[in-house]
Order: structure tokens, then sequence, then C-alpha cells
């Protein structure tokens, strides 16, 4: 069978969507493309973990008598499973909220306090968390060193360098907050006066990735303190470096234009464009030096420190710890509001299934920025689709378009999801416009345009671009089946069609579509038994497809197995079918099938 066109979005061309961006510098960030750097995976940490302050031990009553209630009547017992519940269906900011109430009448409670903890932590009021940090024997230091972290950042959030570093030198952030805690440091002692703490440099191997960071605000700060020398020292180290360039030459292009060197700069973008970049930021910065407009400033210590946060939290989240991330973005959020940093917290959260905190934190994008703006629309958009809400999820591809209307991702996945809600026309007059109807044109482009012209039944223009479309992929494995399954399910080119069908499963033999493919090309070509056990195979495989389950009951049919066809028809009208397939159902199980005629067709096109 052929794949549903939004299900096809999502399957086959994921890499329309809006990723999050790797590089971190004072300047805004690609808000369409992925990064191309292939960066190793970084060590876990830069220190060793320091053991946990401890706390005189508190003592926890065995009968709470009576039961604590706050200032309107609720008790301690609602508050934490209102707290609980929230928190588990995402809402983390009221999670919080509950938990901090809960917190409040009971502190003898360390389980309380713990959760109170970590919903603070996602619901972003680190001022709590930074109070509330747990400490003392079997606590994780996954928490203890957190604390310690969000107590160390939001001191120096407050403006007070000295209380912050403090809290670093009283044992340096350890496992497996160490990374964060090391970049952070090293800006906030700068702002304390510790000149020789801040330009410390770890003892790491040359291409391990926390040393390229290092090495990137060790630049930032030498540009600080006016060593221009030796901050443009280490951004030529970092040219050198295939990752160190991909992530840093922008940043490096901007030293430059800041010492007046727009030539120089120039020629470092040029490079990059002619590398072929997808990085949208190294266009526009070259349009500006050529133009002689004023460069972005160097990032003060407070920026410089969000910078490092955002930093580790791009290596957090290649690790896959999405939710330390996380963590590290709210506290970059609180040294330094900006929509960048907005729109990598959304991304990040939803990279840990926490959708609603993610839309949350993506509908604060303002729309000063076109390209940020849009970003986060689709993020939202995308969000919403995973949670089958498509009519929401349209609105807000809606706003993005209006608001980047020259970009092909975005119009793209526009249409998508137009087509996907069966609204043809708009999603063609999309594909066929002038953003998306070009030349260079991809096998995307193509693909759905071709899906949109089978569901309308135009097959001539559904053929030409599935054809064109597989000219450009041949391989892939969701383009056969969709072709293959076009011409023998219209009879056009039945045994091309069922090799490309058998192609496609060979590629994908547990795909349940294309198996279903499979058995109706053997089908359409008479082959009955054959078809009745590939059938029985896809329908094991999606035993909730209508279509499916209706072409198993054609094979029985044929192979005179004339109840269990009646059997998986009646089982097609109670599995949500559209409304052809619902009258195909309800007309099979009145008047049964004629004798099948098999068709063979070996022409090519």
């Amino acid at each position: 069978m052929r794949i549903a066109c939004l299900s096809l979005l999502l399957a086959t061309v994921s890499a329309m969507a809006v990723p999050a961006a790797a590089q971190d510098t004072t300047a805004k960030p690609p808000v369409v493309a992925a990064p191309t750097a292939e960066t190793p995976p970084p060590r876990p940490a830069v220190v060793m973990m320091a053991p946990p302050v401890q706390e005189p031990p508190v003592a926890i009553p065995e009968v709470w008598s009576p039961v604590p209630t706050d200032s309107e009547g609720r008790s301690a017992y609602g508050l934490y499973l209102s707290g609980r519940l929230a928190a588990a269906r995402g809402d983390a900011q009221s999670g919080a909220a509950f938990l901090q109430a809960a917190e409040g009448l009971t502190p003898e409670q360390p389980g309380v306090r713990e959760d109170a903890f970590m919903a603070s932590l996602f619901g972003g009021d680190l001022d709590f968390a930074a109070r509330m940090t747990p400490t003392g024997e079997g606590i994780s230091p996954v928490l203890t060193q957190a604390g310690r972290l969000i107590e160390m950042v939001q001191a120096f959030v407050h403006g007070d360098a000295d209380a912050a570093m403090a809290v670093y030198r009283r044992a340096p952030i350890g496992n497996p907050h160490g990374r964060a805690g090391y970049y952070a440091r090293s800006f906030i002692a700068a702002a304390a006066g510790d000149r020789e703490t801040a330009l410390a440099m770890p003892s790491l191997q040359p291409n391990d990735p926390t040393l390229i960071f290092a090495r990137y605000h060790h630049a930032l700060l030498l540009e600080h303190y006016g060593d221009f020398a030796g901050a443009e020292a280490d951004f030529r180290t970092l040219m050198g470096n295939r990752a160190g360039a991909e992530l840093f030459r922008l940043a490096f292009g901007e030293f430059l234009e800041r010492r007046d060197r727009r030539a120089e700069a120039i020629a470092l973008y040029d490079a990059a464009i002619a590398d072929g970049t997808t990085d949208t930021r190294i266009v526009a910065a070259r349009a500006r030096a050529e133009a002689r407009r004023r460069p972005p400033a160097a990032p003060t210590l407070r920026q410089g420190t969000a910078i490092a946060l955002k930093n580790a939290a791009i290596q957090a989240s290649v690790d896959g710890a999405h939710e330390f991330a996380a963590v590290y973005l709210r506290l970059a959020l609180n040294l330094d509001p900006n929509d960048d940093t907005r729109l990598r917290l959304g991304q990040t959260l939803a990279e840990a299934e926490m959708e609603n905190a993610a839309r949350d934190a993506l509908d604060a994008v303002s729309p000063a920025d076109d390209g940020i703006y849009a970003a986060a629309r689709t993020e939202i958009a995308l969000s919403l689709q995973r949670e089958e809400r498509d009519e929401e999820a349209l609105v807000e591809l809606r706003r993005a378009h209006a608001a980047t209307p020259d970009d092909a991702q975005t119009a793209y996945l526009l249409a998508a999801q137009l087509i996907g809600l069966k609204r043809y026309d708009e999603g063609l007059s999309i594909l066929n416009g002038p953003v998306l109807n070009t030349a260079t044109q991809g096998f995307a482009v193509h693909f759905l345009r071709g899906a949109a012209y089978e569901s309308m039944g135009d097959v001539t223009r559904a053929e030409a671009e599935l054809w064109a479309a597989h000219q450009l992929q041949p391989d892939d494995a969701t383009v056969l089946n969709y072709l293959g399954y076009l011409w023998v399910d219209k009879g056009l080119r039945v045994d091309q069609g069922a090799a490309l069908i058998a192609q496609a499963v060979a590629a994908d033999p547990e795909n349940g579509n294309f198996q279903d493919s499979l058995g109706w090309s053997q089908y359409r070509q008479g082959q009955y038994e054959e078809a009745v056990a590939s059938l029985e195979g896809a329908v094991t495989k999606e035993p909730a497809n209508p279509e499916i389950n209706g072409h198993l009951g054609d094979a029985y049919w044929q192979v005179g197995r004339q109840r269990e066809a009646r059997f998986q028809w009646s089982r097609v009208l109670t599995l949500n079918p559209d409304a052809e397939q619902r009258a195909d159902a309800e007309r099979k199980l009145a008047q049964g099938l004629a004798p099948a005629t098999p068709v063979s067709d070996g022409a090519e096109p």
C-alpha cells in the first residue's frame, strides 16, 4: 500500500525539519540547516566529582497529625500528587509550583525536596533549585552537582561573581556536570578578577571536543583582556581543526571584522561558501562586511558565560543527556535572555520528550528575527504533529511560512501538512509555486507532488512526478513502493511495478506497508495463494490498517475462503476506515467478489 502523506513527511524526509543549531557564538545560529561538523563524542566531564556538602539530618515524624495544609486548605499529599501528575504530563512549571508548595509544608521529607528540586530545574525556577539542592548520603551526584552548578551560576546572575567563585572554590563542580561547571567558571573567574583561573586550560588530547570549546572560550577571554594577538592565535588553531573550523569560523570572521580587517573576514566567509556551507549566517556576515556595517560586539562576561553553558548543552545533547542540556540552557537564559537560546531550549526539551515545556519555551520566541521566529513556529508544529494535533500544527506552519515566505524548507513543510490533511489544491499551489518548483527541486518535492496527484486521481501527473523522484534516488524504498503500487493498482505496468515493490521489501522486510504492496502485486497477477501468505504477514505487522485487512479479505475470497474473507471485510469497518474504504467493504459484504482477472504488462515508461 502507499503511505499516508503526513507519515511520509516524517519518515522519509525528516531532514527537512529544523534541527538544533550546533555553533555557539554571539551571532544568530542557523535555524534551518543541520551542522556538518563530525565531532567525536565528548568526554563526560573535566574534573572529578567532589563529595557533597553534608547537612545535619532533620527528623522525619512517624505520623503527621494533623496533616499539613496550606492557607487555602490544600494538603501536602494533594499538592505532592498534583505536582507529580503535572510533571508527568509535561507541565513542568505547574508541577514545580505544586511540589514547591508541598516541600514548604514538609521540609523534613527528603523525597519531596528532591522532586521539588527536579521539577524546578525543568520548570525554570532556578533560584528555588539553588536553595533546595539535595545533599546527604545516598543522594545522586546528578542532583548534588547540578545544584552546585546552579548555585554558582545564579550567584553570578544576581551580580555577585565573588560568591559564585566561592561555590566553585569550595569544590569544583563534579561529574556529570563538571564540563558545564568548568566552562562557566572561566568567565565568572574573569568577572571576579581572577585572570589566572579564567585563562587556565585543561590538559586534554588536541582533538578532544572539550578542548576545542575551551580554546574558543579562551579566545573570547583574551579578546576581553585586550590580547588580540593571543585571541587570533587561538582562532587560527581552531581553524586548523575540522570541527573547530566548522563551529567557529563565523566567530573568527566577526573577530576580524571587529579588528577592522574586513577583507580577511570576507575571504574567510567566501571560503566557507565555496565549501558549500549551509550556515545562512555566513552569507549575511559577508554582506555586512562588504557593506562595512558594524559587526557584532564582543560578548560581555555574562554573555560569555551564557555561551559557555550553551556549548555545554550542545555536548550534553550529543551525549543524549537532553535533560542536562535543558538545565544549562535555562541557566544561559537567566544570564542572557535571547531568542536564539529560547529556540535551542525548546528544541532540547522536545528531544527530552517534554513536549508541553518545549512548546512553552518556543512560544516565547519573539518575531524580532524572521528566521528564528519561523524556526520556533516550525518546531511547535512538529511537536503538535507528534501528538496528532494536525490542525493546530497547520496554524503554526502558516505562521512560519508567513515569516519566511521565500524559505524552501518552510514552504515544503506547509505543503506536506496541507496534503496530509487532504487539502491537495492548497498544497499543490505551494509545491508548484516559485519557491519549490525550481530547476533544482529535489527528490522530496517531486515525491510529495506525486503523492498529492495520486491522491487526487491524476494518475498521469502522479506517475511523472514519482518517476522523477525515482530517478533522483533509485534505491529509496519508499518511492520504490509508492511508484510500484501505483503501477500495480492501476494496471499500468504490473510486472515492472511488482519488481519495484520487491526491491522495497528487500530493503525493508519488516515494513508491513511494503509487504501489503507485495501481496497486492501478487493478487493482481493472479498469484492468489502467494498473495494470501504475503498479506497475512502484512496484517500481522499492521493489524489496525483497514486497507491491508481489506486486501487480505479479497485474497481469501479468490482462494475460496469466503467466511474468512467476510471476517476481514467486517473487520475493516471497525478500523476507522475512510469513506471509500467503508463503502468498498460494505459492498463486498453484500455482494462478494467476482472472479478476478489477472493482469500483466511489461511495458517500459
